[in-house]
């Protein structure tokens, strides 16, 4: 059982090593939501997550065995970083297992600080399996990502950290997974104020927890798929379903698409590079899903989010806000009717950044061509003009 004396005693370890992460309010945040935002900017830990206090905390008391034995992991990728860093920092070997969709970055990431990465298995759970497996097999010291008091310990440090220094957070939002880092703030808070609240965040590609928690009883996803693939747990752990059963007032969820607008919100308003998990309880704030609470604190769980996906997040979140137009145009395919067709777009003054023009389409009627083509717009009322340009001058046309 995790107490309050072995967070502290945890973050005695972790002093020196870790950054203490800075704590702000969320200006733009808070004036969205009604609310005080304060966000732990955890994406700005060593290893660009949290992982590392809890991973830390554990590889620190192992005894002499079961260091010179090495230690092995399972990850997607956060945890991994955070084990190697601590096996380095001790002069140990570590073997990581990871999915092999794990992206590119967090591969690369835990390799450059010096541990075996082996990809094994299609997701997280299959990854798990593995690990553990070798692990006994050879004598090693599996370091769970989530379920080990040590760990726990080591996440809890997080809540100390902010309730230092504001002391009337009165609401914790924080995401899950497989239940460490929410468990940990919770166990702390709720020792210095029992009258904290403390509210999980599940992604809804990703609900075993949620299903679990109203249940009561573990209840394991068939498959999970979310682009915050920190929280893509599939199966739940009953120690971890245990606590937050215990610590935690309540579980809500987020979609994908609510996770992408909040990563995009921080990337413009916040100046912050956040991962899906990191951002999911962000997006419960910035969607309504947290009704609850005055002051609330914010774990930025992590930062280590592949550019492949930052990248769609952002043309995705640009057509949303109208300020990217994807169209697809028909016109009589003769000389002259694309230089008209441009001309329409540079009398509405929109930047065209994409073109593609297609004859050959057998769904096109013959002397007919579609043009694909993409514009920079400057909100709504922009994107209005430019449609009513178009009717107006006998174009058909559909927006992509």
């Amino acid at each position: 059982m995790v107490t309050l004396k072995d967070i502290q005693e945890a973050r005695v370890r972790l002093d020196g090593i870790i950054h203490k992460t800075p704590l702000a309010l969320a200006p733009n945040l808070s004036a969205v939501c009604n609310k005080e935002i304060y966000i732990k900017k955890e994406n700005l830990q060593l290893t660009g997550s949290f992982k590392l206090r809890g991973a830390f905390n554990k590889i620190a008391l192992l005894n002499d065995e079961q260091k010179n034995a090495g230690v092995v992991a399972s990850s997607a990728g956060n945890h991994a970083q955070g084990v190697a860093f601590a096996a380095k920092h001790f002069g140990i070997e570590a073997t990581i297992f990871m999915p092999e969709t794990t992206p590119l970055t967090k591969v690369s990431g835990v390799r450059a600080l010096g541990a075996e990465v082996v990809l094994k298995g299609s997701k997280y759970d299959e990854a798990y399996a593995y690990a553990k497996e070798y692990a006994t097999n050879l004598n090693k010291t599996f370091v769970h990502p989530y379920a080990d008091d040590e760990v726990i310990a080591g996440q809890g440090t997080i809540a100390l950290e902010v309730l230092e220094q504001i002391e009337d957070i009165d609401t914790f939002v924080v995401p899950i997974g497989g239940g460490g880092l929410i468990s940990g703030i919770a166990i702390a808070a709720k020792a210095i104020n029992p009258n904290i609240k403390v509210i999980g965040v599940v992604a809804s590609g990703a609900r075993a927890m949620k299903e679990s928690y109203e249940a009561k009883t573990a209840i394991d996803s068939i498959d999970v798929k979310t682009i915050a693939d920190g929280i893509a747990v599939r199966d739940i752990t009953p120690k971890m379903l245990d606590l937050v059963l215990e610590y935690i007032d309540e579980v809500v969820e987020v979609e994908d698409k609510e996770i992408a607008n909040a990563i995009l919100f921080l990337l413009e308003k916040q100046k912050l590079v956040v991962e899906g998990a990191g951002a999911a309880g962000i997006a419960a704030v910035m969607h309504g899903k947290v009704t609850s609470g005055a002051k609330i604190a914010l774990p930025l769980s992590g930062g280590n989010i592949d550019v492949t996906m930052l990248s769609l997040i952002i043309e995705k979140g640009l057509v949303k806000s109208s300020r990217k137009m994807n169209l697809m145009v028909t016109l009589v395919d003769k000389p002259g009717s694309l230089t008209r067709l441009t001309e329409i777009f540079r009398d509405c003054q929109a930047n065209i950044v994409y073109i593609d023009y297609d004859r050959n389409s057998v769904q096109l009627d013959f002397g007919d061509a579609n043009i694909t083509i993409s514009l920079e717009t400057k909100g709504e009322a922009h994107q209005e003009e430019i449609r009513a340009m178009l009717k107006a001058n006998g174009y058909r046309f559909k927006e992509l």
